[in-house]
């Protein structure tokens, strides 16, 4: 991805290496992959969160001049991100709202429960806020094999995506049925809210290509192998080696290849709804 020398958001709130409030949370959760597999790229982390105890001390470490770079990378990732859905909510008649996101080591607090770097990015519908911890990166390229700064981009792109769809009430709207839904029906509007975010994420690829010429060669490819690398069947099989489509949450490796893919080719934000596809 072309992104030296470009505009820098200035919504981010670094408090990596004790800049800002970091709280160390006990309860092993780290320790865990599967659920560094199951939580990431959205949904809503607060119950496994608050699971978590709080320990005494914030932590404090030095930043590295690599990881410097990516936080970067990443602000400039979040900028294309709002100049894309400013014009974008612009055409619908809308306000964006733009959000913030929040750097970290190890874990923070967020409004939905405690951050953690095993929980993988997600966003706050609470606060509206978007959480990585940078370390993220070294999952995606060495365990699950999705390597590439554009794997990273799509994981920005696909948060803002999940704050997309918090503006326009969709995130509410799913949020309502929960206590009305068989476990397994909920799921399956789960999958639908994610493979939105897949979708927002590809429209936003199509329009900043399109308005700053920031694709090489190459890119495409590593967000839809992001996309293969977090699908449920494939995460199912890794971690217990068997499949179970009513515990989907986030949708298959096929679908969310397939909607980020629509997102990117079609670059028609109402091709996106998802919730009234006949064919997920």
């Amino acid at each position: 991805m072309r992104w030296k020398g470009r505009r820098k958001s200035s919504n981010i709130d670094d408090r990596r290496g004790g800049r800002g409030k970091n709280i160390a949370v006990g309860g092993g959760l780290g320790t865990i992959v599967v659920i560094v597999l199951a939580l990431i790229f959205g949904g809503d982390p607060g119950e496994l969160l608050n699971m978590a105890t709080q320990t005494s001390s914030p932590q404090t470490r030095n930043v590295s001049a690599e990881e410097e770079e990516l936080a970067n990378f990443v602000s400039v990732v979040l900028a294309d991100t709002e100049d894309v859905w400013n014009i974008i909510f612009q055409e619908q008649g809308r306000n964006y709202q733009e959000p913030t996101l929040v750097l970290f080591s190890g874990s923070d607090r967020s409004a939905c429960g405690f951050a953690q770097a095993a929980t993988g990015p997600f966003y706050c519908p609470a606060d509206k806020q978007v959480y990585i911890d940078l370390s993220f990166q070294q999952t995606l390229s060495q365990r699950l094999g999705a390597e590439g700064d554009f794997a990273m981009a799509y994981v920005v792109a696909h948060e803002v995506g999940h704050h997309v769809q918090n503006l326009l009430g969709i995130s509410r709207q799913v949020q309502s049925q929960r206590s009305r839904l068989s476990e397994a029906e909920y799921n399956k509007l789960s999958v639908r809210l994610e493979l939105q975010a897949d979708f927002f994420a590809g429209l936003w690829a199509h329009y900043a290509d399109e308005m700053a010429d920031i694709l090489e060669s190459g890119d495409i490819e590593e967000a839809l192998r992001a996309a293969n690398a977090i699908g449920d069947d494939r995460l199912q099989k890794q971690s217990q080696g068997y499949v179970v489509p009513d515990a989907f949450t986030h949708g298959t490796s096929e679908q969310r290849m397939r909607w980020f893919r629509k997102g990117y080719e079609s670059g028609d934000f109402q091709q996106g709804d998802t919730f009234d596809a006949q064919n997920l």
